[in-house]
């Protein structure tokens, strides 16, 4: 009998690990809603984020860009430097100090329904001789500030080299990996990239996202195709 050949067993490898994120996928269990639809908040309290990543921009970045998605979602979400002022007011400047306040306190403070808490696990521009990014990965948990209940919990990353092709030859692979890396850095790449991130992990209407608010035509129709 004929050995399989090297490139016959490279075929195999991929094909099982393709089936195998496929199976993946298809069995990531379904987000449980029953204390989000009990709660139904309307106004979200987004908190400084913590930054586990090298880049000090990460945070600010980051809680700018959550707020777009979340009101497009039909929440009404606490301005930016409000909430900064008002942690600075009290003593509060350190993200995992903010995230430490029991979550009644921070009902008493701001009066909001709930508190998104996010913590950035990548951010920034990073350079590995045939490829350089600017990657933003997050992981965000929405609390009912009335009960203390965790609503909703996901995660989202984004990428600049999402789509490459990597065609181009070796040469090519490191023109390209240099120019990216110089490029993205010099023009704040990664605050973009944040945007993306924050699209992905706080959008309504997504796989396991959260739910529309009630400032939205689709709040109360989860499940429902939305009307032209």
């Amino acid at each position: 009998m004929k050995k399989p050949t090297l490139s016959v067993l490279r075929a195999v490898v991929i094909a099982l690990s393709t089936l195998a994120l496929g199976a993946c996928a298809t069995n990531r269990p379904a987000a449980d809603y029953t204390a989000f639809k009990a709660a139904r908040p309307a106004s979200i309290l987004v908190l400084p984020p913590v930054n586990n990543s090298p880049d000090i921009a990460a945070t600010y970045s980051m809680m700018s860009q959550a707020t777009v998605p979340l009101a497009e979602s039909g929440y009404y979400v606490f301005p930016v430097t409000l909430v900064d002022e008002t942690f600075k007011h009290n003593g509060l400047t350190s993200p995992p100090d903010i995230h430490a306040v029991a979550p009644a306190k921070l009902r008493e403070i701001f009066g909001a329904d709930a508190a998104l808490y996010i913590t950035v696990k990548q951010y920034g521009t990073s350079y590995a001789i045939l490829a350089s990014e600017t990657r933003v990965t997050a992981d965000a948990r929405l609390v009912d500030l009335r009960s203390g209940a965790i609503l909703w919990n996901g995660s989202a990353t984004a990428s600049s080299a999402e789509g490459d092709n990597g065609g181009g030859g070796l040469v090519g692979m490191l023109v390209k990996a240099a120019i990216r890396q110089i490029v993205e850095t010099i023009s704040s790449q990664g605050h973009i990239i944040a945007a993306r991130t924050s699209g992905r992990l706080l959008s309504a209407g997504m796989p396991n996202g959260i739910l529309y608010g009630p400032r939205s035509p689709m709040y109360l129709k989860e499940g429902m195709p939305a009307s032209r």
